[in-house]
């Protein structure tokens, strides 16, 4: 009996280390995956120091951990929950500690969808969307837009980057391109003067910002955000007051620092 014993006791502590021996190895696995993933399809992580590369990656992890990342009508790719998650990370990175409160799920289309979210048919314009109403807490967000955002041809826009930022924007409780959150009272006034200077002159053709900017003030912030993060030193060059804004909002200074 007591053979038999020593036996048992001998495979469990067999069992025991084999596996912890596995699950000892599988973390730095998924955290080199990590590492990989984003050296390989963000931009703005690649032209990051790296303390501040390790910090990127902690707050991508804690994005994924806690938001839900499914795919409706097609598959969600390591590589598409990467720019997600970077994607919400970039507009916060300058911040110590900031959680997207408003948000549970992002909801990945194959490609553009309609009002109705259908990604089917004709009509089909709409590249992002952060949901209110019923779909409160939700974003959806268009598969080939986003991996265009991060790709070498998309310039001043990125699509996922435009709707987090809507979310920091709603997160004051208004979605009004005034992020009070983000923006010292003193700093109101002038920065909608500076919006509304500005759209004349997209209106006028006198701008190279994107017109959709001139949809209204949520837009013109979404936008020039893209803008921003994608372009700092063409924005600053050209824009150099809008520049010195948004930075102050971010607390990003990015200029000499192009990630597309």
């Amino acid at each position: 009996m007591v053979p038999i014993l020593i036996l048992i006791v001998v495979a469990l502590v067999v069992f025991f280390f084999l596996n912890k021996k596995k699950m000892v190895n599988e973390k730095p696995a998924t955290m080199l995956n990590y590492k990989s993933l984003l050296a390989q399809h963000i931009p703005y992580y690649q032209h990051l120091e790296t303390d501040q590369k390790m910090l990127f990656e902690q707050k991508v992890a804690g994005f994924l951990a806690g938001i839900t990342i499914e795919g409706v009508g097609t598959a969600v790719s390591d590589a598409d929950k990467i720019m997600i998650a970077a994607s919400a990370v970039i507009p916060i990175f300058g911040f110590a500690d900031w959680k997207y409160r408003n948000l549970t799920n992002v909801i990945l289309y194959p490609d553009t969808f309609d009002s109705e979210f259908q990604f089917e048919g004709e009509n089909r314009s709409i590249l992002g969307m952060v949901g209110s109403g019923y779909m409160n807490g939700q974003m959806i967000l268009s598969r080939a837009a986003l991996t265009k955002g991060f790709s070498k041809s998309a310039g001043k826009e990125n699509t996922a980057i435009h709707e987090f930022v809507h979310l920091l924007d709603k997160s004051d409780g208004a979605t009004d391109g005034v992020p009070e959150n983000l923006l010292a009272h003193e700093y109101v006034l002038p920065w909608l003067k500076m919006i509304h200077q500005e759209i004349h002159k997209i209106e006028a053709g006198r701008s190279d910002i994107n017109p959709y900017a001139t949809t209204n003030e949520a837009e013109f912030l979404a936008v020039v955000a893209e803008y921003f993060f994608q372009k700092p030193d063409e924005l600053k060059h050209k824009h150099p007051e809008l520049y010195e804004m948004l930075s102050n909002m971010f607390s990003q200074d990015l200029a000499d620092n192009d990630i597309a």
